[in-house]
């Protein structure tokens, strides 16, 4: 029941103790503790199954203790009691969050769970297994026996359901006859079992021996690991997570896509083996839930994977890295909306570690808060033994069209790459743009194909023929002619990654292409077959979005072609130079990292830019002061805060009138702060509709973070059944 303010009554009868539980119901009105008696062994982090209602529920444990404020008489039992699922620190944590947030606990204990072990979809997988008992001799009329009994001296022991597919009735034969032996034993599933890395020499430059010296010697919890691409950032968080096992203790590991941890995952197997577990939602329930379990029981003691492996249910961490700390999908878009790099610096808070966070491109406000001294700060300024950085070379795109140059290729590129492919290397074409055209149009009326569902254009696929929406993933057939006017004139704008690989093979026919975006990914290993694939040499050019442009290492990769370099330059959004500098950097860095120099054509319509310039001389610390001073004259991020609050409904007279209701508890905020509020205003979002969703929004600019607890105070307390309202901070996409 749940706790009223006051009381005091001692728990009688068979049951001694009163557990504190948070049923796992995320909606606001039962978002409290409830008391249920319980049994002596009922310990803080158990799940359990409890009465509530007319039904049954499973519950947390948050707490046990001796006294209830309602008597024993009028409290219920629990059910039973599961397993320990929740560690204190997953406690202590989720309450920060929850409050910080303003969102039901519920909703953020999922965090710490794999979702299947909730819903009790997924269990423990067994199998039966078969070995000799001894004593066997062959028999001259049981060939099927003698077989089998063979197999098994070769092998030790095999699974019974092949036995049996393979020899029929032989296996239980030999059961029979006491011969065979039968053993039913937990198997956990091995995601990415073929990963195997390479075991190498763990041989430190010496600026790297440096940098791993004043991280261990850095008093403050968290250090910025500011390294060029390809000045050996790995090896260093790998020699800190070695001593940090050595010393008993854990580590979490995470990167910002999916694509890169199986990079990551061979590397830490070859130098930790089995300690190591990965997290991440491209894995089978299954697959989730056991490398969940070993992570748990301590069998793995390394945890590894993208945003959610921050939750892991490690103890005693010894140390945390963030690699690629820059990268925006490290913010999550679902409630409760946390950044994976906060939750890190909790967590090395309760246990006392550091936390290393790694970029050649750290984002300004990480960057800033280094230079202020708030974080430490260690440099890696050269690439491993001071291979230089490859040259980039600006195009600009403008000349090309005006010499009749309608491709996706300026001159230039197309005879770097004739020259790459001719000496037997490889290169990376990085195009931030899926699909084969950005629009559809008719030249005659002006019809632009649009989603029925969201207010954007459609892309072109020409390999399914067919029209899709990049926010919904709504096909359409593909227009026979426009249906607006009747027209047969349709006319393919913009570029993208499928019509550079059909161009491609135009114009260099014996190459081998791999393409790499959204639509050839998918599937668990869809990520990890094609960048085996062209690591192993079987493509010579490797087409690609942002998936390509971090984190590889390719030694036989000498060119790297940006073919779009300032598409994401004049987004409405104050990070977009930011993003573009950190991205051109990044895919520049793929380029010359063995012994051959590497070569950057850089394709622009803006080659004048400011952004650009810094970019293609590496030249971070000019990029940050340019920036950071222009980000203080306007008051953006370090310098305030974004806030949008967001709403959400199926038709857009419910959208409004959320706004209203919404917008009417933030102003009485924004009239009791005013002084604080640098920009305050409501309109819809830039992209009006997504799903059916109409939406709407709220924008604040805020010098001082005191309202921000009252605005999520203030939009907690709204109760529109028909919307969905948020809050956000620094959001990492204004669109």
């Amino acid at each position: 029941m749940p706790r009223p303010q006051r009381g005091g009554f001692v728990v009688r009868g068979e049951d001694k103790v009163v557990a504190e539980v948070i049923v796992d119901i995320a909606h606001s009105e039962v978002d409290k503790i409830f008391d249920y008696l319980c049994a002596e062994d009922t310990v803080a982090g158990m799940r359990v199954a409890v009465p509530f209602g007319r039904s049954a529920a499973t519950g947390f444990v948050m707490r046990v203790k001796e006294k209830s404020e309602y008597p024993a008489e009028k409290l219920k039992r629990i059910y039973r009691n599961e397993e320990v699922a929740l560690t204190k620190e997953s406690l202590l944590l989720a309450e920060k969050l929850a409050a910080r947030y303003r969102c039901p606990m519920a909703l953020v204990l999922r965090l710490f769970l794999p979702a299947e072990m909730r819903t009790g979809k997924v269990t423990e997988s067994y199998r039966t297994f078969a070995r000799l008992a001894g004593g066997y001799t062959p028999s001259a009329r049981a060939k099927q026996q003698n077989a089998l009994a063979e197999f098994l001296r070769d092998n030790g022991e095999a699974d019974a359901a092949f036995l049996r597919e393979r020899f029929g009735g032989a296996l239980d034969a030999l059961v029979k006859k006491g011969l065979a032996v039968l053993e039913r034993r937990r198997v956990l599933r091995n995601p990415y079992g073929e990963v195997e890395g390479e075991k190498t020499e763990h041989c430190l430059t010496e600026a790297q021996r440096g940098a791993v010296k004043k991280i261990e010697e850095e008093s403050r919890t968290v250090t910025l690991l500011h390294g060029v691409t390809g000045s050996g950032k790995t090896e260093i968080y790998l020699t800190l997570i070695a001593k940090q096992l050595e010393a008993g203790k854990t580590a979490l590991f995470l990167v910002p896509e999916i694509s890169l941890t199986p990079l990551m995952l061979s590397r830490l197997r070859a130098r930790f083996g089995r300690k190591v577990a990965i997290l991440h939602s491209g894995l089978s329930a299954g697959e989730r839930f056991d490398e969940w379990c070993r992570l748990r029981e301590g069998d793995a003691r390394i945890a590894v994977g993208a945003r959610s492996a921050v939750f892991a249910p490690v103890e005693n961490v010894g140390i945390i890295v963030v690699d690629e700390e820059h990268d925006g999908s490290y913010a999550s878009e679902n409630s409760p909306r946390y950044h994976a790099a906060d939750i890190a610096i909790l967590r090395a808070k309760y246990n006392g570690c550091k936390v290393v966070l790694g970029s050649a491109t750290p984002s300004v406000e990480t960057y800033r808060r280094a230079e202020t001294g708030e974080f430490a700060l260690v440099t890696l300024p050269n690439r491993i033994n001071a291979r230089p950085l490859p040259e980039v070379t600006v195009v600009d795109m403008r000349r090309e069209v005006r010499r009749g140059n309608a491709s996706p290729f300026s001159a230039l590129l197309r005879e770097k790459l004739g020259k790459c492919l001719a000496e037997g290397n490889q290169a990376i074409l990085f195009l931030n743009r899926r699909g084969f055209s950005q629009t559809v149009t008719c030249r005659d009326c002006g019809y632009v194909a649009k989603c029925e569902h969201c207010d954007v254009s459609l892309t072109y696929h020409s390999d399914e023929n067919c029209l899709k929406c990049h926010y919904c993933g709504t096909k359409y057939r593909m227009l026979p002619a426009c249906p607006e006017c009747g027209g047969v004139h349709l006319l393919y704008a913009g570029t993208g990654t499928q019509r550079v690989v059909k161009e491609l093979s135009a114009l260099f026919p014996a190459a081998r292409v791999l393409r790499m975006d959204v639509d050839t990914t998918s599937g668990k290993e869809g990520h990890y077959k094609i960048l085996k694939r062209f690591a192993d040499r079987e493509a010579d050019i490797l087409v690609g979005t942002q998936m390509v442009a971090k984190g590889h290492d390719f030694p036989g990769v000498t060119l790297v072609g940006i073919l779009d370099a300032d598409m994401s330059l004049h987004f409405p959004d104050y990070r977009s130079g930011e993003r573009t500098f950190q991205l051109v950097t990044q895919v520049a860095g793929r380029s010359g990292r063995a012994e051959e120099k590497g070569e950057v054509v850089l394709q622009t319509r803006d080659p004048e830019n400011f952004v650009l310039r810094f970019a293609c001389n590496y030249d971070y610390e000019g990029f940050y002061r340019h920036e950071i001073g222009m980000r203080a004259a306007t008051c953006f991020p370090p310098f305030a805060r974004v806030v949008r609050v967001m709403v959400t409904a199926d038709t857009e007279r419910e959208a409004l009138d959320a706004l209203k209701e919404a917008y009417e508890a933030a102003e009485a905020v924004y009239k009791a702060h005013e002084e604080d509020f640098l920009f305050f205003n409501k309109m819809h979002a830039p992209v009006k509709r997504i799903q059916n969703k109409y939406r709407y929004q709220i924008l604040m600019r805020l010098t001082d973070g005191e309202p921000l607890k009252e605005i999520y105070a203030a939009v907690a307390a709204i109760k529109y059944k028909n919307a969905l309202v948020w809050v956000e901070e620094n959001p990492s996409n204004l669109n």
